[in-house]
């Protein structure tokens, strides 16, 4: 049975790691992937990585809107295409937003929970989220790519603006 883990809030250290590439997919990965979708979901949140649950290792999971969560193992970004200004939020740094520079679309690599090799070309809230994710798992946020520090922007918990949690 999957549980809800602590989600690891800035300045924890594991946030600024590199993580490690996951050498096989065991019980103790899918117990991972589980965690992390039910953490996830109860955060509201699009996406989530690793380290965000304060496990350095290369694994993303993620859930579109009216879509089913997933995983991505060892995922990579292997082709960029276009640049665009977009408002982004993180579950490891609550009750902030800021504009940063994201791709239009990206093509990414990985395993899925089986093992099996996958290949997935995304637009829009994916191709963000994919590349926010993917970040986190090279110790980069979102506040590292704001498109200057005058756009990140303090919001408030009882908002109706859209978080984009990821």
């Amino acid at each position: 049975m999957a549980n809800i883990r602590e989600i690891c809030i800035v300045p924890d250290p594991v946030l600024r790691q590199k993580a490690v590439k996951i050498p096989a997919i065991d019980k103790s990965v899918l117990r991972l992937v589980d965690d992390m979708i039910l953490t996830m979901q109860e955060a509201n949140g699009a996406g989530l990585a690793a380290p965000q649950v304060g496990v350095s290792v290369r694994v993303i999971t993620l859930q579109m809107p009216e879509e089913k969560p997933f995983c991505v193992i060892n995922p990579e970004v292997v082709k960029r295409s276009g640049e665009i200004e977009l408002m982004e939020g993180c579950l490891s740094v609550p009750g902030y937003q800021g504009e940063v520079k994201r791709s239009v679309s990206v093509t990414v690599k990985g395993l899925n929970r089986n093992g099996e090799k996958i290949r997935m070309k995304a637009t829009g809230l994916l191709s963000q989220a994919l590349e926010h994710e993917i970040d986190h798992l090279d110790g980069i946020l979102y506040l590292d790519r704001l498109v200057n520090e005058n756009k990140l922007y303090k919001i408030e918990p009882d908002t109706n603006e859209e978080d984009i949690g990821l």
